[in-house]
């Protein structure tokens, strides 16, 4: 059985937008075309993890509506297993994604809903899953006490602990230190360090800071850049990886972040694994959407291959 990946974070639709540019405030344009789609960094990760070959566990909550069937009818297709809760008390969490047709690129508003209400004490609860975890990966988009427990069961249980520091927010060193891999993008890294990354010898500089913050590994996510692995043992700047053309980029960094878990909780190496997750995020941006851009083991595999 292939090692397991547990995944805490939430589930939103996303309602995504494409049009040639943002609104302005007060103002109404016309879109080019809107798609309704499963999405939250979480799922999206847990996707990713599952079709990359991943025994995957996700671990959040929901409301009792529409949105929470499309949840369950997601991860039953991509192969995760939910491990969650509901409540009719509330939502399933939605996003608004503005897509600028010219480019690709993205703007998002999440609205968590039920996943807003994961505490540390859902955590606890969901103990036994962590506790058979090989890779825990998590994010910021659920209550950040959560996180940190979840980090804390995993660390206990000698899984690998991955953040996704996502969306960006200051972190407190006990926390980062819990931390065997943190994946910061560009912005998420100047925010947790002070230091712009507009190359990869500025995102080098926010690692090596991170790192003095007691993190394992820093991997900063640099877009069409690739990564930069940076530790104390080595640092490697991992080239993007080109499938085609690029249609969206919505969801690559969770991309990335479902390969690299999955092929880690697999026994690769750190560089394999990034290079893995490279792989992954590099098909995922030629097709539209966030979790229905996932490509499954065998499109990764015949990527790394091809180059």
């Amino acid at each position: 059985m292939t090692a397991r990946v547990v995944v805490l974070g939430i589930f939103v639709a996303d309602t995504t937008y494409r049009a040639e540019r943002m609104p302005r405030l007060g103002e109404t344009i016309l879109g080019n075309s809107f798609v309704l789609g499963p999405g939250g960094k979480g799922s999206n990760q847990a996707v990713a993890a599952a079709r990359a070959g991943g025994d995957v566990r996700m671990l959040t909550k929901l409301g009792q509506d529409d949105f929470a069937e499309m949840a369950l009818g997601v991860w039953t297709g991509a192969g995760v297993t939910p491990v969650i809760s509901q409540s009719a008390e509330t939502y399933t969490g939605a996003a608004f994604i503005y897509v600028e047709e010219s480019s690709g690129n993205n703007a998002i508003i999440v609205a968590p809903g039920a996943a807003a209400t994961i505490s540390a004490g859902d955590v606890d609860g969901w103990g036994n899953e962590i506790a058979q975890a090989s890779v825990l990966l998590t994010q910021l988009e659920q209550p950040r006490d959560a996180a940190y427990r979840a980090l804390e069961l995993a660390r206990e249980a000698g899984a690998v602990t991955i953040l996704n520091p996502a969306p960006a927010a200051s972190l407190p060193d006990d926390m980062l230190a819990l931390c065997d891999y943190l994946t910061p993008n560009e912005s998420e890294a100047e925010g947790l360090t002070g230091i712009a990354v507009h190359s990869v010898e500025d995102a080098r500089r926010a690692a090596e800071a991170l790192l003095e913050k007691g993190v394992g590994r820093v991997v900063v996510t640099l877009g069409e850049n690739g990564v930069l692995l940076h530790g104390r043992d080595r640092s490697l700047h991992i080239p993007a990886i080109t499938a085609g053309p690029v249609v969206e980029t919505t969801g690559a960094g969770d991309a990335f972040n479902g390969g690299f878990a999955a092929a880690l909780a697999s026994g690769a190496g750190a560089v394999e694994a990034a290079r893995f997750g490279v792989a992954t995020a590099g098909v995922s941006v030629t097709r539209p959407g966030a979790a229905r851009s996932m490509p499954d083991r065998a499109e990764i595999e015949a990527l790394l291959a091809a180059r």
